[in-house]
């Protein structure tokens, strides 16, 4: 049994903007691409960030990290109440 909840998606930079769960037309045109991995209780499982076409800075991290932990409370939200009746 898993103590805590797992989720994933991707957060990426295309045009100088922070996308979050890019699908594949996003994903592909991505300047920078992250895949994270959380457990409901905050915790990192995987954080793997790569710069495809282009390098980013300390502030544009923290975005990506700060949206995709945005994302993953709706995902674990969704989680809870799908399975709050199983």
């Amino acid at each position: 049994v898993m103590p805590h909840d797992v989720a994933a998606l991707s957060v990426g930079v295309v045009d100088g903007q922070v996308w979050t769960d890019l699908d594949y037309i996003l994903d592909s045109n991505a300047d920078v691409d992250m895949n994270l991995v959380m457990t409901s209780n905050g915790q990192f499982v995987e954080v793997q960030g790569t710069g495809e076409e282009a390098t980013y800075s300390p502030d544009e991290l923290n975005s990506l990290i700060s949206s995709g932990i945005d994302a993953m409370s709706v995902l674990f939200e969704l989680q809870r109440t799908t399975l709050a009746d199983v």
